[in-house]
């Protein structure tokens, strides 16, 4: 008798669905996007909620169509009105998403690790996949297998898989075992699309990268980036963007001595777009001050954080 897989009259099976990367700030989940996308998607930085916006990347495969939903790290909310709303779209996306990936530091299992698990038992059934990121760290990979047996124990995952984002050493492992949990259903998105942003969102995103790369020690997370214009062309993008602090002394660090921090960052961001664009662009920065803001539901709505 001749199998299923075999038989040339049938078509082979695709898959799609949603892949939730979710984890405690700063195991990597944004780089394994980009990783896993092969572009350059989410900004990733040092810092912890670097990302603080839920955003679809979408790889397609002859075999089938992934969605994936980077997410802020989930954490201890510390009580301001920002952390609430970053955990509420990491939690948003556990629960609408087919399969979930939990991302952890290989080696790691820390009490955020555990907050995380907890935000996925309290979703509906789906996949659950634990991945191991920075295995490039660990110079004895089977060091490793008793950390995942500890873990496994007591965290029941459909599977376990050993990646280096940063490396790319794993992905197409990670990525045939993700087709296989996924429901089967045509694509969802066209063959060419790889995510459902703007030019004019990433904009923003790429001005407040350089903020957080050259700023995060005096303002990690008082700044927030606006798009007041975006004029498109043929050959030529001309962006207006605001970068809002919460106090007068945060302008003044923004700015820099006669402008020069401001400049750093308007430069850096400005190449970033070209290479992202693959168009020339013309950049003008602000800096405006809006007291505590990340602490105002009606300013993070304005500023684009919402479910």
């Amino acid at each position: 008798m001749q199998s299923r897989s075999s038989d040339p009259a049938i078509a082979p099976t695709h898959r799609c669905g949603t892949v939730a990367l979710v984890g405690r700030p700063n195991v990597g989940k944004s780089t394994l996007l980009n990783a896993l996308i092969g572009w350059r998607l989410s900004i990733a930085g040092p810092k912890p909620q670097t990302t603080r916006h839920r955003i679809l990347g979408v790889l397609t495969r002859p075999q089938g169509q992934i969605g994936f939903l980077d997410t802020p790290g989930l954490h201890r909310d510390g009580g301001r009105a920002i952390n609430r709303q970053l955990n509420r779209a990491a939690r948003q996306a556990i629960a609408e998403a087919d399969v979930v990936m939990q991302v952890i530091e290989a080696g790691r299992w820390a009490g955020e690790d555990q907050l995380v698990w907890e935000a996925l038992e309290m979703s509906p059934p789906s996949s659950r996949l634990l991945v191991l990121n920075k295995v490039d760290a660990k110079k004895d990979k089977k060091q490793l297998l008793p950390f995942i047996a500890k873990v496994c124990e007591t965290h029941i995952f459909d599977g376990v898989y050993l990646v280096s984002a940063r490396r790319r050493d794993g992905l197409a492992e990670l990525e045939s075992g993700i087709l296989q949990h996924l429901p089967e259903a045509s694509a969802m998105f066209p063959e060419d699309e790889i995510t459902d942003r703007s030019e004019r969102f990433f904009a923003a995103e790429l001005v407040r990268e350089q903020v957080m790369l050259r700023l995060g020690q005096e303002l990690p997370y008082a700044a927030t980036v606006e798009i007041d214009e975006f004029r498109d062309g043929d050959k030529r993008a001309e962006i207006e963007a605001s970068i809002w602090v919460e106090r007068e002394g945060q302008k003044a660090i923004v700015i820099g001595a006669g402008g020069a921090q401001l400049k750093a960052i308007g430069s850096a961001a400005r190449r970033a777009m070209e290479q992202v664009f693959e168009r020339r662009v013309y950049l003008r920065l602000w800096v405006k001050v809006r007291e505590n803001w990340s602490d105002d539901e009606a300013a993070l709505r304005r500023f684009g954080y919402s479910d």
